[in-house]
């Protein structure tokens, strides 16, 4: 395994408890764990030596949650994320559609849950003359097809979105539309690299659709850059678990590329007022599902628990209502079952201490709470008070891991720590600023569990040309402190000892 020296470098604490030196040190890396950190190093036989020219080095970032096919496709599609009416998307198609009239448009980014009335296929139908389109939800959770891409995927026709549950299973026939060139090894690998210049050394894999051997197969074709964790939905939950793979199993050989957890899907999205609430959305009167809905029932997601948790699977279980966290807790409970609870988007506080009591983490998604401030505000009220809890979690004793969803938000490290350290986009008031975390609190939630650099540390680090704790800055001055994250410069990523970004 490759080794690497790293030289004049400066630690930063990732716990005020923390004891480091003022001055530069150096860190090695043998067999892909730090060996040593000090003054004076000798540098291992064989080692790479790269000099940190006295920057900051932090363990590496990690984005707990993305949808990587999804990503890799959403810079090739038609970005909707600026529509603010059904008219400037179809507007915008018919546009796509006069430039480039022989191919289906596939767009992405749309937030219908702020508009003023429901789609239909028909005006879609009206603009695309025959064409195929498929434009896709920026929550990901529904799209809103035409005909003829409807009748493509032998789907019944209908005047309404294809939403939730009949999407997902749709998504995976994507390609049959549009090709995969969208996603190639030498596409994702494109993608990977774009990572690393941000410091991110692992991601987990939560797309929709996938399987084991083609993450084995791309990683063979180059795409073992960085660290990744794949997770299987319930439909390859038996090939998984009859192949006997545990989470943290590598999937090829490889203990970079790893099996992850069980991704349920418990209930829906803000957007598409799906998500279970406690009480009725604000809007209710305009829903078939007053309080949204659950996507399984008891039964079925405790069955799902207990069948991973006998395969040594941990449990990633999507809950965005407060409803869905509360029966996640619930069946966690019953089932023994371990993992995550994915978005805890809203959340009672009697609920957070249970997350704490069974030892679920918390893997949310601070650059949510930028899109969706408004539209909670607007049809979950008071509720709001409760949404993006991340104080409660950490004074509760919740375990925090921060990610993206991305494509749904940008994958971007920084982003995310920015919005849980401000929780403003705009030049208001942080939202609900009493629940914002600090920047040194954000940062640990982000290295996925990784202590300050020290001998026993995994050799994931990055090298950047700021303290990313920003002590020089105002504490108090939260914007400005989003300012100086969003813009973080990094200089280096290291991966089990090998450098795979260099921008010093």
């Amino acid at each position: 395994m490759p080794h690497l020296l790293i030289r004049n470098a400066r630690l930063v604490p990732l716990r005020t408890d923390d004891a480091v030196p003022d001055a530069p040190v150096d860190v090695a890396v043998v067999d892909g764990v730090v060996a040593a950190v000090g003054p004076g190093l000798e540098r291992p036989a064989g080692a790479d030596e790269v000099d940190a020219g006295g920057r900051w080095t932090i363990p590496g970032l990690w984005d707990q949650h993305t949808h990587l096919a999804q990503w890799t496709l959403s810079s090739q599609r038609l970005d909707l994320a600026g529509a603010r009416s059904p008219e400037d998307v179809t507007r915008a198609v018919a546009e796509r559609i006069a430039t480039f009239p022989d191919l289906p448009v596939i767009g992405w980014g749309h937030r219908s849950g702020g508009w003023d009335r429901e789609v239909t296929v028909s005006e879609l139908d009206a603009v695309s003359d025959g064409t195929a389109v498929v434009l896709i939800s920026g929550d990901g959770h529904h799209a809103w097809l035409n005909t003829t891409a409807l009748m493509h995927f032998a789907m019944p026709v209908r005047d309404s979105v294809v939403r939730e549950t009949e999407w997902f299973a749709a998504y995976p026939r994507l390609v049959t539309l549009v090709g995969n060139d969208g996603t190639s090894p030498e596409a994702y690998r494109r993608m990977l690299e774009v990572a690393a210049a941000q410091g991110i050394t692992g991601l987990v894999d939560f797309e929709f659709g996938a399987s084991r051997e083609e993450w084995a197969e791309r990683w063979a074709q180059g795409c073992d850059l960085l660290r990744v964790r794949w997770a299987t939905y319930a439909d390859t939950l038996d090939d998984v678990v009859g192949a006997g793979l545990r989470t943290g199993d590598p999937l090829d050989g490889d203990p970079r590329l790893t099996m992850g957890p069980l991704k349920i899907i418990s209930d829906g999205s803000l957007n598409t007022r799906t998500a279970w609430c406690c009480e009725p959305y604000g809007d209710a009167h305009r829903l078939e599902y007053p309080a949204g809905q659950a996507n399984l029932s008891g039964v079925e997601l405790r069955d799902l628990l207990a069948r991973a948790h006998a395969g040594g699977l941990e449990v990633a279980t999507h809950a965005i209502g407060d409803a869905a966290v509360r029966e996640a807790l619930a069946a966690y409970a019953e089932t023994g079952a371990r993992g995550s609870v994915e978005h805890a988007q809203m959340a009672r506080r009697e609920d957070v201490r249970r997350m704490a009591e069974l030892g679920i983490r918390a893997s949310v998604q601070p650059a949510h709470l930028l899109d969706d401030r408004d539209l909670t505000d607007r049809i979950w009220g008071e509720r709001s008070a409760r949404c993006f809890a991340f104080r409660w979690m950490l004074e509760d004793g919740v375990e925090l891991a921060l990610g993206s969803d991305a494509p749904v938000s940008q994958l971007d490290p920084w982003l995310a720590i920015a919005a849980a350290v401000h929780r403003s986009a705009d030049d208001r008031d942080p939202w609900h600023g009493e629940q914002a975390l600090t920047v040194r609190e954000a940062l640990a939630a982000s290295v996925d569990g990784q202590p300050t650099v020290r001998a026993g540390s995994r050799g994931d680090l990055v090298l950047l040309d700021r303290d990313p704790l920003l002590r020089d800055l105002d504490p108090a001055d939260t914007a400005t402190l989003s300012t100086a994250l969003r813009a973080m410069p990094v200089a280096g990523t290291v991966v089990d000892g090998v450098l795979v970004h260099d921008a010093r």
